[in-house]
């Protein structure tokens, strides 16, 4: 008998809220999460906001020690993990060598790098610290919530820019039904409102520049979009398999039943055209999945109020489902936590199952001018109540990564 797997706790920390809940009701709200950049002096950048996480304390969730030996990434996920289980009631001390933990992001710890350089070029190598290397990279995150929580499991940490929390919890789904885990921890974590981040996406023209007008800036699918709002935080799930999970008692949010990932081949930032690699992901999850195009109700769409992303993503929603594409509800909660890059994925799988429990499909908020290119139902600055069977993610990340996560909503 097939193995099914679903989500049995979500944890998350956010520009609007830090635990699922508060961040629920805010995007349920339509509440923007964007500011004023508060974590440094950003009077000399071309950008000078962002969606930050606000009043974080790492020691709620970590000790002294552990907080001063690592990272912000491996903070929020560490927070968002311990939510996860609480919120799933299991126990992993019986089952260690069976608990997994794939957490990903996409940068690490970028305000390790920047500090440490600074110090290597104004003080000297020996002025370095002795962590750099033990807290910076991207799967620390992964290996720090393994090694206190005593996961034996499979631990890494997957890196595919803007899709990474999408792959992580896809990948993981798929161990899990090989056989390689009775339980995963998966997700992903990012921590990139520093300096070099935000002059970097600047210069390449990835954000918007509407420094006097933050909380409109994000504006997926708007005529008027002008770029991404950075963000930042986590978003971590537990996945079980469902009979396993039904023995133990554990509510289950939702059921993943499919899960595609593809490449596009084209370009380091731009989608390929008419969102063709998106399309065969979808296409592949849907079969793998195996229900009909037709049968899906919601997507939370990647939406990052680009240009090109927001017109290539709704044309790879039109070639795979045609006229259905016109009866979707499409929303993109970028507009509310900006794009949180490696966590988005985790973060909005975690939004998709919250849609099904609830039957509360999430505004796209700051739609005031429909583009041509850009024509279906975007769910337009009000959240709508509508029970809802079937709903994806969609994630697509720079260098051509896209990953696709199905949904059911589970009903015993």
């Amino acid at each position: 008998m097939a193995i099914r797997v679903g989500i049995t706790g979500v944890g998350m920390v956010t520009p609007l809220g830090n635990d699922v809940a508060t961040t629920w009701r805010n995007i349920c709200a339509g509440q923007s999460g964007a500011g004023p950049i508060t974590r440094f002096d950003a009077s000399d950048q071309d950008v000078r906001f962002a969606a930050e996480v606000k009043d974080f304390n790492p020691l709620d969730w970590m000790d002294r020690k552990e907080v001063r030996r690592s990272e912000r990434f491996t903070h929020y996920a560490m927070a968002a993990t311990r939510q996860a289980l609480d919120d799933s009631r299991l126990d992993i001390a019986p089952i260690r060598d069976e608990v997994g933990v794939l957490i990903g992001s996409g940068s690490g710890s970028l305000d390790m790098l920047q500090s440490e350089f600074r110090t290597l070029l104004y003080e000297g190598p020996d002025r370095l610290s002795p962590f750099v290397i033990p807290v910076m990279p991207a799967d620390m995150a992964a290996a720090t919530v393994s090694r206190l929580l005593g996961a034996r499991g499979p631990c890494f940490s997957t890196t595919s820019a803007c899709a990474t929390g999408a792959n992580a919890i896809g990948e993981a789904v798929e161990m899990i039904k090989r056989g390689d885990a009775r339980a995963m921890i998966a997700g992903g974590t990012e921590a990139c409102v520093v300096p070099i981040s935000i002059a970097a996406f600047a210069k390449m023209q990835a954000l918007s520049k509407r420094n006097d007008d933050y909380a409109h800036a994000s504006r997926p699918f708007d005529k008027t979009r002008d770029g991404f709002v950075m963000g930042e935080g986590a978003g971590v799930v537990i996945l079980e398999e469902i009979e396993a999970a039904k023995e133990r008692g554990a509510h289950i949010y939702a059921e993943v039943i499919g899960y595609a990932t593809t490449s596009d081949a084209h370009h380091i930032t731009d989608p390929a055209p008419g969102g063709a690699g998106l399309a065969r992901a979808i296409r592949r999850a849907l079969q793998k999945a195996e229900i009909a195009p037709e049968q899906v109700e919601y997507i939370n769409a990647h939406g990052t109020s680009t240009p090109p992303n927001d017109r290539n993503e709704t044309a790879a929603i039109k070639t795979v489902f045609g006229e259905h594409a016109y009866k979707l509800a499409i929303s993109s909660t970028k507009s509310m936590t900006g794009h949180m890059v490696g966590a988005a994925g985790g973060v909005e799988a975690i939004f998709t199952a919250l849609a099904l429990r609830d039957g509360v499909l999430p505004p796209t908020i700051n739609y005031e001018y429909p583009d041509p290119e850009c024509d279906l139902d975007y769910v337009p600055n009000q959240m709508r109540r509508a029970p809802i069977q079937y709903a994806i993610s969609n994630s697509m990340g720079f260098g051509g990564h896209n990953a696709v996560l199905v949904l059911r909503r589970y009903e015993g």
